[in-house]
């Protein structure tokens, strides 16, 4: 569980003459487009507003459409930001708009007109702009898109394109697509049903594909699968933009995502699809349908747990103790929806693992966990549980010798089981009352953990301020949305630690990408999650330090996609990319690995364009 090494250049030229590279920005080859003069100037993906040179002004029709004067990259985005800072404010529709959404307004303007420009500001300011184009601020995005909807980007399939999607397809302008993000709009973050207005996410999240991954914007897809809504207000909103209809069921809404599945795989036979905020109930369900066949995962149920387990190693780091003590850990978790069963499952195995990865050993990990939903304990004495909730269902016996009893309040259960970690994924915010967080107080470690991790912000399960006041100076948090760190006076630090997906997902995508892994295993994610549970110092997790900052994601992501290939090569999976074929990937070591990765991460730089007339 090592950290890969990151070499940020080759000290050795010869170290990988045997790979062929293939480097998504195509180096400094010239791209031919087929359109020129205000055409050009009206495509976000060639558009270079007044950094055009005059050579290329005249190749491509533009001189005289344009100001005289050549500005750079840097100038451009000097002038934007300029703007930026200045036009926050001005850009709100009145006292009720938040300034984040002021600042997505003002971002998605230049996404409109300037691609390349857009992905350099975002890499750039990745720390202050990530909460505005991802959560919290895409989740204010998704309730008012049809407000803010001003231009297409991405696909709709809706339940009145039967029998079309796979004709449809192929309406999509890019010859080959790498990534798509699918979402039904059915559990938009912790918002609930926000139907066709959820692409807001499936665009949030290729947004970061491209800043952290890498991944040419030009080869993502974000997707919304209209089935209906059963948001009653969207129903009777006659500016709402989606089929008004409920939602479709059963086999109905199985034969939707069927055909979806087939016709994008049809055309783009290497894609990778992550589903995204589908509801509980069905999220598992098509996960279990499709993995064994395609590409796909669901970050919700995989990219979450990873992160979780990633956090929860760094808290036993935290304490001073080995990451193999980690199956000795007592976790109460708040939540049996997709995410928290999704964390429960993936912690266990990681467990189970540790323990000699037998059935004892999977028993014996079950065991660590007590599970708490809206109606209690979840204990063997509940009828009609939850099917993915049943192999942590308490039994009856040991739930009655620890005082406890089916459906016990959260209170109790921390009371009675002085948990090392307490884990909300159950997006109600507040839920770690101030007798939640006393009783934690009583905790058999001398650092517990505490993972708020539901999203956006509103609801946290509570804030850094709480849990350090109530818990103790001692305590370590992790939240899924940004807080400040909190002074605790003394010149000591309570750290918040942000649980994002955002440290995984992007890696996990890039890595099977570069593989070419022909699914997307366990061990893969595995793999992802130890590498970022190992990328913090000793001396940062015993700070209270269990996650990166976001700044580095960059970094981050190189490392957790090399693990995520180097997996893939050991698993058998790996059917190499492009020109890069398996066995050549199999002759790389750790380092090199690592450099693979880097040279084919896509960067926004300018390419000169030559124009040619297509025939």
């Amino acid at each position: 569980m090592r950290r890969l090494s990151f070499t940020r250049s080759v000290s050795n030229p010869a170290i990988l003459s045997h790979i062929r590279w293939f480097n998504p920005t195509e180096g400094h080859r010239p791209t031919i487009v087929h359109k020129r003069s205000l055409d050009i100037l009206h495509d976000p993906w060639f558009n270079k507003g007044t950094a055009f040179s005059m050579r290329e002004r005249d190749r491509l029709d533009l001189r005289g459409l344009l100001p005289p004067n050549v500005v750079s990259e840097q100038q451009q985005i000097d002038r934007f930001m300029v703007d930026l800072k200045r036009l926050e404010v001005q850009a709100r529709d009145g006292p009720f708009d938040p300034n984040a959404l002021a600042k997505w307004r003002i971002l998605n303007r230049l996404h409109d007109r300037n691609e390349t420009m857009y992905y350099k500001v975002l890499i750039n300011n990745i720390e202050e702009y990530a909460p505005i184009v991802y959560t919290p601020t895409v989740g204010l995005v998704c309730q008012n898109f049809c407000g803010l909807y001003r231009r297409p980007r991405g696909m709709y399939f809706s339940a009145a394109d039967r029998g079309e999607m796979m004709s449809m397809v192929y309406n999509w302008p890019a010859e080959q697509v790498d990534m798509i993000v699918v979402t039904d709009g059915s559990r938009i973050l912790g918002l609930g049903d926000l139907g066709v207005q959820g692409i807001g996410i499936a665009i949030g999240k290729l947004d970061l594909y491209v800043a952290a991954a890498g991944i040419n914007p030009q080869r993502v897809l974000p997707v919304m699968i209209d089935v209906g809504t059963n948001n009653e207000k969207l129903l009777k909103d006659p500016l709402y933009l989606g089929l008004q209809q409920h939602r479709l069921d059963g086999d109905e809404y199985l034969a939707i995502i069927d055909e979806f599945m087939e016709a994008v795989f049809t055309r783009w036979p290497h894609v990778i699809v992550q589903f995204e905020d589908f509801q509980s109930k069905w999220a598992s369900k098509l996960l279990q349908r499709y993995r064994k066949n395609y590409r796909m995962f669901n970050d919700d149920v995989q990219g979450t747990a990873g992160v979780a387990i990633a956090g929860l190693l760094g808290a036993v780091r935290a304490q001073g103790r080995p990451m193999i003590d980690f199956p000795k850990q007592k976790i109460v978790v708040a939540g049996a929806g997709s995410a928290g069963i999704g964390v429960v499952n993936t912690a266990t195995k990681t467990m189970a693992r540790m323990l000699g990865n037998n059935e004892t050993a999977l028993q014996s990990a079950r065991s660590q966990f007590w599970v708490v939903d809206a109606n209690g304990l979840i204990t063997e004495e509940r009828e009609n549980v939850d099917p993915d909730a049943l192999p942590f269902a308490r039994k009856v016996d040991e739930t009655k010798s620890q005082g406890l009893r089916e459906g016990a309040s959260l209170v109790e259960v921390v009371q009675k089981v002085k948990p090392d970690v307490l884990l909300g994924l159950s997006a109600v915010g507040g839920l770690f009352s101030k007798e939640v967080l006393e009783a934690l107080k009583g905790s058999t470690s001398t650092r517990p953990a505490i993972f708020a991790m539901s999203n956006p912000t509103k609801n946290a399960e509570c804030t850094p301020e709480e849990a350090f006041s109530i818990v103790g100076d001692d305590v370590i948090f992790s939240s899924g949305s940004p807080f400040k760190d909190v002074d605790l006076g003394n010149g000591k630090i309570g750290h918040c630690n942000q649980g994002n997906n955002m440290y995984l997902f992007p890696g996990i995508g890039l890595g099977t990408l570069l593989s070419g892994a022909k699914i997307i295993s366990d061990g893969m994610l595995q793999a992802a999650a130890e590498c970022l549970a190992a990328y913090m110092t000793e001396e940062e997790v015993l700070e209270g330090k269990i996650y990166p900052t976001i700044s580095s994601i960059r970094e981050i992501t190189k490392q957790v996609a090399a693990a995520v290939v180097k997996e893939a090569i050991d698993e058998d999976l790996a059917e190499g990319y492009r020109e890069v074929d398996a066995r050549e990937l199999q002759r790389l070591n750790k380092e090199e690995i690592v450099e693979y990765v880097e040279q084919n991460m896509w960067k926004p730089e300018y390419p000169t364009l030559v124009f040619k007339k297509e025939y």
